[in-house]
């Protein structure tokens, strides 16, 4: 019998979905961050703009240093948005957009108190 234990954000999904330890890369013509998830063991390119960045997580440019340190500063939300949007596309690479990080219900911890 083989158990799955369930993600800690992302229960409630129908598809397991878990994201790489790999490192993100950044993408200087695109100006985003892409980074690696896994949907029912398919690879999936993911990525984030670096305004998303700079407005969330404390980007104060668009150089390559500070997207890669803002993103690893919000690694845990991002994967979380993220997760979300994988599973409302039914598992299609995403990108994260800034306004995407202020829609209602895309965070499932959101709205839980400390």
């Amino acid at each position: 019998m083989n158990a799955i234990m369930p993600r800690p954000l992302y229960e409630d999904s129908l598809m397991q979905i878990t994201f790489t330890d790999d490192q993100p890369a950044f993408d200087g013509s695109n100006l985003t961050v892409r980074f690696m998830a896994r949907v029912d063991g398919e690879a999936v390119v993911c990525a984030i703009t670096a305004e998303a960045l700079e407005d969330h997580f404390g980007a104060d440019s668009a150089l390559e240093d500070t997207l890669m340190s803002a993103f690893d500063k919000g690694r845990h939300r991002i994967r979380s948005v993220c997760a979300e949007a994988l599973d409302q596309n039914e598992g299609e690479g995403v990108l994260l957009h800034s306004g995407l990080f202020r829609v209602e219900g895309m965070e499932p911890d959101r709205g839980t108190t400390a």
